[in-house]
Order: structure tokens, then C-alpha cells, then sequence
């Protein structure tokens, strides 16, 4: 498995633990952690396999760091990587759009010539509406802290594992 870049954009924290946990299953020789609010363009190009992560504030917002990332994204030659995706959202307070923010990423990498993978099953979580919700499936690993937190640790090994198969 070559070298994976994970860009999070934090503002509690709780995004930023994430993917520490999400480095410290991959390990740390294989995974770099960046704060989008410091990253640019040339750190994203410097990873075959990448991952995004991103919280989801208020009705729908993408988190303020990660907002500004996207001219970063979208400046960056992503052609032939592959990109993995994680959330955090509250899906009983803001069930109309929970993990958005993850949904605004994955948008923000159409035609960016990437393989997107580590979708996984909308099972578990209640919700009525999601930007990250793609024929049936979530673009990528959804958490829920406030509501779930319990279940976090499974959702992320689980996922991670999958990446390990899907990675180069």
C-alpha cells in the first residue's frame, strides 16, 4: 500500500481525532495527517491515495477550513489517485442533512478524474435526507459522535479495512 494522505478540517476536534484513529489503523508509516486550514494543492498531488475528511455544522454547512479547501481540490491534478471520504454529522438534530459536508466534497472531485472509493451502507443510521447519499449508499464513512458514539470505533476499523483492499 503506497503512501495515503488524510486532509481533515477540524473545528471541535472531534474530525481531527477521527483521523488520527483512521492514520493509527492504517499506521503510521503508511498514513501523513494534514489540517486543511495549513494544506494545499502540491500536499494532495503528493499522495497516490488520499482521504478527506470533514464535519458537517448547522443546517447542511461544510466546516469553515474545509470550505476554503475546496479551491485547493479543485487546483489539484487528481488524475488516477484514489480518494476515500469521511463525515461527522448528528443525524436525529439535523436528519435533513446529516454528513452534507461530506456530500459537498464529493461533488467538489466530479470530474476530477479520481477512483472514489470506501462507500458503505446507509444501515444503522436514521436520517431523511443526505447530499452524501448516492444511489443508496453513502459516499463514504459516516459518523455520528453525538448520537453514536458507541459505535465509531467498529464503523472506522470496519471501513479502514475495506480501504486497505481498495488502496494501491
Amino acid at each position: 500500500m503506497q503512501n495515503i494522505g488524510i486532509f481533515y478540517g477540524s473545528s471541535t476536534g472531534n474530525t481531527e481525532t477521527v483521523a488520527k484513529q483512521i492514520q493509527a489503523k492504517l499506521g503510521a508509516d503508511n498514513a501523513t495527517t494534514f489540517d486543511v486550514a495549513d494544506a494545499k494543492a502540491g500536499d494532495i498531488e503528493k499522495f497516490t491515495n488520499i482521504i478527506f475528511g470533514t464535519s458537517t455544522w448547522g443546517i447542511g454547512d461544510l466546516q469553515d477550513d474545509f470550505e476554503g479547501f475546496l479551491t485547493e481540490i479543485s487546483n489539484a491534478n487528481l488524475n488516477g489517485k484514489k480518494v476515500a471520504l469521511f463525515g461527522l454529522g448528528d443525524q436525529y438534530s439535523y436528519s435533513d442533512s446529516f454528513v452534507d459536508g461530506m456530500g459537498e466534497i464529493y461533488e467538489a472531485l466530479d470530474n476530477k478524474n479520481c477512483e472514489l472509493v470506501g462507500e458503505t451502507s446507509t444501515d444503522g443510521y436514521e436520517y431523511d435526507a443526505s447530499k452524501a447519499e448516492k444511489d443508496g449508499k453513502l459516499v463514504g464513512l459516516a459518523l455520528d459522535l453525538e448520537n453514536q458514539d458507541d459505535q465509531t470505533e467498529a464503523r472506522v476499523s470496519e471501513w479502514v479495512a475495506e480501504l486497505k483492499n481498495q488502496f494501491n
